[in-house]
């Protein structure tokens, strides 16, 4: 008889652990109905993608995010929000409406539309943003990091339209408006705990998502694991293009007329390897012009990482500078190899002004065509087609 009581004893645990383990994958799978209903096998919250351990070259030693890493969880909410048209005020414009990741997240427009007009400066791409020196954002740095510059956007009248002025809802209507959507609720939750969403929190995941978005998979980056500095001769490179990166890396030397005797075209001097970011120290590099042809804007003095410039195939991400008014790598190259000092630029960088003159680089055919070369080799793949940074809603 005390057997089988303990029997039915067991046969009840059992049951009731069977019980227990059946509500508890039901509640599992019931958690997050809005996102699976919103995003289907796009985001798999039980399976996240990789953004908080992606492999980076042992020879890139920046890293800005440190004060906000990186996690699965966190550029996953940032993705959504990074795409998403309701972070606009008549749900119509997001943040990839401007940063396309078919065009390395850039615009093929010289200027990209807004919910009230069209922006003032070019949509600069955002690649390997995480490894910059510069932290600051936008062309002329009013932004101080990648998370104040996340929102900035969001309340310009003309971009996204939450501005709070010209008739415009604030941004706290923005905060609102995200909260009744129910798959803000489950991914807010599932990344901080909480349903609640505030601006800084919004901050952080698209910050985390953008930074995540990096690009090491280009012929340069093979040549450089087999090289021990950016300086020796790359083993996969042609003749052509090792030349190309050796004038890109070496000062060049003038005379007293700042006209190039010798030496390099310095391009490293601004934009130095092997993270081909932009010098934070770096002023106006001569281009003064505005989108709309009025007038003079001379405070531009960051730019984007060299890297993704072109595609591998050869075709432009779109136009370069703040004007998108240079279209060719030949072009912009040209822009350096004769510097004009044109009136009413008082932010012009003494790096492009030997001896007080603007300088005369001397450039000849075959320097330029190797340049362009070299600069096709920093152009990789995956950043186009990886589905991480991809739209979530198709």
């Amino acid at each position: 008889m005390k057997n089988q009581l303990v029997m039915l004893c067991m046969i009840a645990l059992m049951l009731s652990s069977c019980s227990n383990n059946s509500d508890e994958n039901y509640e599992e799978i019931a958690t997050y109905p809005f996102v699976e209903a919103e995003f289907g096998s796009s985001i798999d919250l039980e399976n996240l993608a990789n953004y908080a351990n992606q492999t980076i070259p042992s020879y890139i030693i920046k890293d800005n995010s440190l004060g906000n890493a990186i996690t699965d969880k966190g550029a996953t909410l940032g993705r959504v929000l990074f795409y998403d048209k309701n972070l606009s005020s008549n749900n119509t414009i997001s943040c990839a409406s401007c940063h396309k990741q078919e065009f390395a997240f850039s615009d093929t427009n010289v200027a990209s539309t807004g919910v009230n007009g069209t922006t003032g400066r070019h949509s600069m791409r955002l690649i390997n943003s995480r490894f910059a020196s510069e932290t600051k954002f936008f062309w002329d740095e009013r932004a101080l990091n990648l998370e104040t510059q996340t929102t900035m956007p969001i309340k310009d009248h003309g971009e996204m339209g939450f501005s709070g002025e010209n008739g415009d809802e604030n941004f706290d209507a923005l905060l609102t408006k995200l909260s009744a959507i129910g798959y803000y609720k489950e991914l807010f939750k599932f990344v901080y705990g909480t349903e609640e969403i505030t601006e800084a929190k919004i901050q952080n995941a698209l910050a985390q998502f953008i930074r995540s978005i990096q690009s090491f998979d280009s012929k340069y980056d093979a040549g450089r694991a087999l090289a021990a500095n950016d300086g020796q001769p790359f083993s996969n490179f042609t003749a052509q293009e090792n030349q190309g990166k050796n004038l890109f890396l070496t000062p060049p030397v003038f005379n007293a007329s700042g006209v190039r005797t010798s030496g390099g075209l310095g391009c490293a001097g601004c934009h130095r390897a092997p993270e081909f970011d932009i010098d934070p120290n770096t002023l106006n590099n001569g281009i003064i012009g505005t989108i709309a042809g009025t007038g003079i804007d001379t405070k531009n003095t960051r730019a984007p990482s060299l890297r993704d410039l072109i595609r591998t195939d050869g075709t432009q991400n779109g136009p370069m500078m703040h004007t998108g008014v240079i279209t060719t790598l030949q072009a912009a190259i040209g822009h350096y190899g004769t510097i004009n000092l044109a009136p009413g630029n008082n932010n012009l960088d003494p790096r492009l002004t030997p001896n007080g003159v603007g300088q005369q680089l001397n450039l000849t055919a075959t320097e330029v065509n190797a340049v362009i070369a070299f600069l096709r080799t920093l152009s990789g793949t995956d950043v186009y087609t990886n589905t991480k940074w991809s739209n979530p809603f198709n």
